[in-house]
């Protein structure tokens, strides 16, 4: 029995009811608007969960239609209906369909209780809830004209204002007609659409009607100027580190050249006069060289030392090191310069073979033409202890990086950089300079210092009176010297960036006397000469500091309340300066001020003049302050230019003047939207002139670094609006921190085409979409991905150097533990994340991702545990049954013995190698995308917990029954593995390939060849059968290896696991024997794949090292610790090498013909990257693209994900050598994926723009594509009569499959 009851007056939400008998009732709650339907069915008096059938009914027909999108849970049954259970809330269980095509009439459904086999039918068949007819043209009279011509003017302004025509502004006003009639039927009255109209200003514009309304909404869906960011593209340099060239070199290139260029580690340049002298630090033979080249003409004399535990030792070098043509003399070395030519052209050289000593460094001076050459005043300087220590770390992966030399001598420097400001940017200017050929490292090493400095704690100033002009003058000279590198040095622009957001601009002349003498004018102007303000001004003659300006700020600010103190005590302490503080200076403050009221005007304009005159020294990234210096910097020397959008060295485009006169007027206003956009706009403009060679050009460094923080800082201020700001306005909002941490990072190709691809995504922007909020959740996870690599990247660089000088400063441990964290969120990188953590979670809830993604579902108990990445516990074995939280997981780790279950906040791919092991050995395994979660989970370390599976996701409770869960099921599904023979043959073709002497890789791919349609394409294949590697390693020019790693193998399987290492060494120094190379050339030729051989002998070195890593690669602690788990003799485990042709993939694709996430047998899923398939099982952040398709609509595929991979891999034509060993595709043990696979060129990683990718942005394309992906699928599965797991490329739009498998 049915009863329809309609809701309020509107025809377009309605109740079905229904009563299925037993007592039990259905309830369906439908709402209807112009796009969708959504309808929320009850089950009423049911204690037991029952299933729905179901179907949508269109309009002129009778048979059900399956929607697009359904809820999560449902399987499509039999390709004719879904099944989609109930989920339970509170008392009742319930479903929520929602149907976003408006072709859709009528939901019919029958009720299937599972446990009872038994259906629920009306009596006149399938029950049938109709979906109310939208009646949209009733809708204008209701909606009163001046309120649709409102929306429809904000509709195009949303825009960007465009011309429109008149059929344009009708397709605006009946797009305003929707919006509204939505906003109705959400239950919002006219009154209330009325008032949230109020929120912008609206001007009169042509068309429309003029309505003029104040606004109080910070954040609102307003349309944000989308620019050509790839204009703004800035790629580190090839080879970048300590001692690349600072700038092109014709005397560089010419050594090289006559010298060679192997093995180069480090290059230094210096001009002297009109000439070059060139350091090169090269390997010889495994042993270091110094070679020092001029260009000079005639005699030149090296007059050098060496130095062993500090930079400014000068020791006689020890005999050995002597190079010809050397005597000592003096406490020193004089070598003279040999000449050499390459024909054409001359120079001079001295070659040092340090024979393995472990130096400090090399200071030397020249003796040329009558006179010592010098580096500016001081000795030239060879770092060579940093290089050295950045070499162990490369080799063994586990040194921290710092300039040792650097930070000890600041040590030992710091007691006189603490006597004053003057002392300290003095010393900081002389290490700079001697510090630049470190590059980075030195770079941090003064970061690190000066920012202990800048947050007080080092000390600025300690018995000792200066000047402030001459504070000012040192400023000057190290800011000046800061130019200089920021011009010699792109690729470090970062971090000389942040140097200069520490100190102040400085200046010459009477910039600093200025200080000292404003403040005399200051007190006789306004009758304050005793008390606070002579405490201050014998401060100021003293030594005045950066605390200078806050103290003016607190004065301004507490003449401008009216002279009430508390305002003075509350700008000091949110600044920072305590009682205490200012009761300690050399010339202490400890009165409070005190003016006679009659001084208010007076002293309001003397000290806002005086606070200029203090920042323009001490606040270099003062917005106000910095935008005034350039301007009367320009005005001064060079005037404004009209050059529309471009620059002419040294001059301000009258657009950047515009911009920032509009700053310095607007700074107040309350809507700050605009004014952010004028702050990236004037960036934008100026970015040209960071490029040049003006003469002041650290003005517009300080300038740019002022309006980078402005925004930052007005972006933070509008975050208390984020809750009730909508969707599009924080879109905006991220679009604007995007663009300026763009403008502000020097590798920034990364960050480019994420931009690209967030402004497609906000061109796309559908309200309430999935597939919009899905696409657009992609680009936000590489964002994060982005965001979190900066943050590594500064962790591992700046945060040793940060520890080690903190330790020998004595700086308080809190500050140095916090250090490099405190120093990411003072960047924009950290407000962008906070954008990005808010708007997650929308995009989830739109998309409905929920919580959890569960990637091997299996209900498990067990001890929880934490560790930071699941690599560093794969070899560990737990002894009872555990649940790992792990913050990292890459995709290629192994699980641990007694894990039951991992849950991460991590991203790996379903199809990555540990998903797949997960799921073969019953373990749980889920990513979770809400912290809340996770920390919850970490809290509840040591406690037993169970988890269960449930529609919603993932449930798990604080596990309270006995404790025989405490012990691990000792039950291992029994795996046998039968060592194979050497059958006499080095190589064999494709014909030849048999169980016998290949693994399954090439036995399954050989299998269906000739059984595929031709479309569908396989690569050619010859093989390096079982047994060539141990004949090989016996033979005898490798007896020696044999011995080696025999024993390495017993200390292994004693339980050393680190000589795993120096068993992949020494496979990787086998010499090949003849007949291995004589056999594989022939198999080779005669299956018409490249000989590299005929290349160069080079060329087949190349192919020889692949083999060798993939025969090493059964030694890889992964892969041991598999076998020794699975309780398998590793000695058993033989490796075949399957040789095939690399086809140059446009696409990579893994596809499981059984749905792995619902065991639906009747979907294939799939997962798909550019470039080759590495980056979607291996260890590469991000996710692939993914998508499902039934079986039987191959046309219909739906997108479950998009991509997020940052790197994809792209060779040319090459040849890879995959791992193909007997102990893959066994029952009960997950082999595959275990081993490597090598190409014998490596391949090139390149940033991806999906902005661009067919794939994405082409519908067509890529329905052709996933259908042609799941054909073959479908087709391989019916080859072998089961469920298949298949890897292979796309290249120009046609189907290579590479490899085939059973699917576990």
């Amino acid at each position: 029995m049915s009863s329809l009851k309609p809701v309020g007056s509107r025809q377009t939400a309605v109740v079905h009811r229904f009563d299925l008998g037993d007592g039990i009732q259905l309830q369906a709650n439908v709402n209807r608007d112009s796009n969708s339907s959504i309808t929320t069915i009850e089950l009423l008096n049911c204690s037991r969960p029952l299933i729905l059938h179901w179907g949508g009914i269109c309009s002129g027909k009778n048979h059900w239609v399956l929607p697009n999108h359904y809820p999560p849970g449902s399987k499509i049954y039999k390709g004719e209906a879904l099944q989609t259970p109930f989920a339970k809330k509170g008392a009742t269980y319930s479903i929520t369909i929602e149907l976003h095509d408006p072709k859709f009439d009528a939901i019919e459904y029958v009720l299937k209780d599972e446990k009872h086999h038994k259906w629920f039918k009306s009596s006149q068949g399938n029950f049938r809830i109709n979906i109310p007819k939208f009646e949209a043209c009733a809708s204008r009279a209701m909606i009163p004209k001046d309120i649709i011509e409102h929306k429809a003017y904000l509709i195009w302004e949303r825009k960007g204002r465009p011309t429109n025509s008149p059929q344009e502004k009708e397709e605006d006003y009946e797009t305003a007609l929707r919006e509204l009639n939505d906003q109705l039927l959400r239950g919002m009255s006219m009154d209330e659409i009325r008032s949230s109209l109020k929120n912008q200003n609206v001007q009169t514009v042509s068309g429309f009607k003029e309505l003029q309304m104040p606004g109080n909404t910070i954040i609102a869906a307003v349309y944000h100027k989308q620019y050509d960011v790839s204009q703004w593209l800035s790629k580190q340099s090839l080879g970048h580190m300590k001692g690349t060239p600072l700038c092109g070199s014709s005397l560089v290139n010419l050594v090289e050249k006559t010298l060679g260029t192997d093995n180069v580690k480090m290059r230094q340049i210096y001009n002297i006069g009109n000439n070059e002298l060139v350091v090169l630090l090269k390997n010889v033979s495994s042993e270091s060289h110094i070679i020092l080249a001029v260009n000079l003409k005639g005699d030149t004399i090296l007059h050098w030392g060496v130095s062993r535990t500090s930079a400014g030792e000068w020791l006689v070098p020890p005999p050995e090191i002597l190079p010809e043509r050397s005597k000592m003399l003096n406490g020193a070395c004089q070598t003279i310069f040999k000449e050499i030519s390459d024909g054409q052209k001359q120079f001079q050289y001295v070659d040092i073979n340090l024979r393995g000593r472990h130096l400090l460094g090399v200071q030397f001076v020249l003796w040329s033409g009558g006179s010592w050459l010098k580096n500016n005043g001081s000795n030239f300087y060879i770092g060579l202890k940093s290089l050295e220590q950045a070499g162990e770390k490369q080799g063994e992966g586990n040194k921290i990086e710092i300039c040792k030399w650097l930070l000890d001598e600041i040590a030992q420097r710091e007691k006189d950089a603490e006597r004053s400001l003057m002392h300290r940017f003095n010393i900081a200017t002389e290490l700079m300079e001697r510090c630049r050929h470190e590059r980075e490292l030195g770079l941090i090493g003064m970061l690190v210092w000066l920012r202990f400095m800048a947050c007080r704690e080092l000390c600025w100033n300690k018995n000792y009176n200066v000047k402030p002009r001459e504070i000012s003058a040192a400023q000057d000279k190290f800011t000046d010297l800061l130019q200089r590198t920021y011009q010699d040095q792109k690729d470090d622009r970062e971090n000389l960036r942040l140097i200069m957001a520490t100190v102040g601009r400085g200046g010459q002349g009477d910039v600093g006397q200025r200080i000292r003498d404003e403040i005399l004018i200051l007190q006789r102007n306004n009758d304050c000469k005793g008390g606070m303000m002579e405490e201050w001004h014998q401060k100021l003659h003293n030594n005045s500091s950066p605390d200078d300006v806050i103290i003016c700020q607190a004065l301004l600010d507490y003449v401008k309340s009216n002279f009430d103190i508390s305002i003075y005590w509350r700008t000091l302490n949110s600044n920072g300066l305590t009682k205490a503080i200012l009761a300690s200076y050399d010339r202490p403050i400890v009165s409070e001020p005190h003016f006679r009221a009659d001084k208010k005007q007076g002293l309001i304009h003397d000290l806002s003049e005086y606070l200029k005159t203090l920042k323009a020294v001490h606040s270099g990234d003062d917005l106000e302050s910095a935008i005034a210096t350039c301007l009367a910097h320009l005005n001064e020397n060079y005037g404004f230019m009209n050059t529309g959008n471009g620059h002419s060295d040294g001059y301000f485009s009258l657009k950047l003047k515009e911009s920032l006169n509009f700053i310095q007027s607007h700074a107040g206003d309350k809507n700050i939207v605009p004014f952010m956009e004028k702050l990236l706009e004037a960036r934008i403009e100026l970015r040209g002139l960071l490029f040049g060679t003006t003469r002041r050009l650290k003005y517009f460094i300080y300038l740019d670094l002022a309006l980078e923080l402005a925004l930052k800082t007005c972006m933070e201020k509008s975050f208390s609006e984020l809750k009730k700001a909508p969707i599009q306005g924080i879109m905006s909002m991220v679009s604007l921190m995007l663009e300026n941490l763009c403008l502000s990072t020097v590798n920034n190709e990364e960050l480019v085409f994420i931009t690209k691809d967030w402004y497609r995504v906000c061109n796309l922007f559908k309200p309430n979409d999935q597939q919009w909020s899905l696409q657009t959740k992609a680009v936000l996870d590489r964002m994060q991905l982005a965001l979190a690599d900066k943050a590594q990247y500064y962790l591992k660089m700046i945060q040793p150097t940060a520890e080690y000088l903190g330790k020998l400063l004595r700086v308080e441990t809190c500050a140095v533990a916090s250090f490099t964290e405190e120093l990411i969120r003072t960047g924009c990188g950290g407000t962008l994340a906070i954008l990005v953590n808010h708007l997650s979670p929308i995009l989830r809830n739109i998309a409905n991702l929920g919580s959890w993604q569960i990637i091997s579902p299996v209900e498990v108990c067990g001890f929880v545990d934490c560790v930071n990445k699941l690599i560093e516990v794969q070899s560990k074995v737990f002894n009872r049954p555990t649940i790992l939280i792990s913050n990292r997981v890459t995709g290629e780790e192994e699980i641990p013995y007694g894990v039951v279950g991992v849950l991460t906040p991590d991203m790996p791919d379903v199809l990555s190698h540990v998903a797949i092991r997960a799921r073969n050995n019953k373990i749980c395994f889920a990513s979770c995308f809400d912290q809340d979660i996770i920390q919850d989970l970490k809290s509840k370390k040591g406690k037993e917990i169970s988890i269960t599976l449930k529609t919603s996701g993932l449930i798990y409770s604080e596990f309270k029954s006995s404790s025989s869960s405490n012990k691990l099921s000792s039950f291992c599904p029994r795996v046998t593995l039968r060592k194979k023979n050497f059958s006499g043959k080095f190589a064999i073709s494709a014909e030849e390939f048999s169980c016998e002497m290949v693994g399954a890789k090439a036995n399954n791919i050989e299998y269906i060849r000739g059984k595929l349609p031709s479309w569908i394409k396989l690569p050619r294949s010859v093989a390096l059968p079982f047994g060539v590697f141990e004949t090989s390693i016996s033979s005898d020019i490798n007896k020696d290896l044999a011995k080696k790693i025999s024993l390495f193998k017993g200390l292994v399987n004693g339980g050393d696991i680190a000589k795993l290492q120096m068993i992949r060494n020494a496979i990787l120094e086998m010499k090949a024997p003849f007949q291995l190379m004589n056999e594989l050339k022939h198999k080779m030729k005669k299956s018409f794949l490249y000989w590299p051989g005929d290349e160069s002998e080079e060329r087949w070195n190349q192919a020889w090292q692949a083999i060798k890593k993939v025969w090493a690669s059964k030694w890889n602690e992964r892969a041991y610790l598999s076998c020794r788990k699975a309780k398998l003799d590793h000695d058993d485990l033989c490796m075949a090498v399957l040789i095939q042709e690399v086809i140059s993939a446009d696409y990579a694709f893994v596809l499981h013909t059984r749905n792995p996430l619902s065991g639906n047998p009747h979907e294939i899923y799939a997962e798909i990257v550019k470039g080759l398939g590495e980056t979607l099982v291996g260890a590469y952040p991000g996710r692939s693209m993914s998508f499902v398709t039934n079986k039987s609509a191959l046309n219909s595929a739906s997108i479950i994900g998009y991509p997020s991979k940052q790197i994809g891999l792209f060779v040319k034509k090459s040849l890879i050598f995959r791992s193909d060993s007997n102990g893959e595709d066994l029952h009960g043990y997950a082999g595959a994926g275990l081993y490597d696979s090598v190409t014998m060129d490596e391949a090139e990683k390149v940033l991806l723009d999906y902005s661009s990718d067919r794939l994405i942005s082409d519908k067509s394309f890529q329905q052709s594509i996933f259908k042609k992906v799941a054909e073959a699928g479908k087709i391989i599965e019916g080859v072998y009569g089961s469920a298949q797991d298949i890897e292979g490329v796309v290249k120009d739009g046609e189907i290579y499959i590479v490899q085939t498998r059973p699917q576990i």
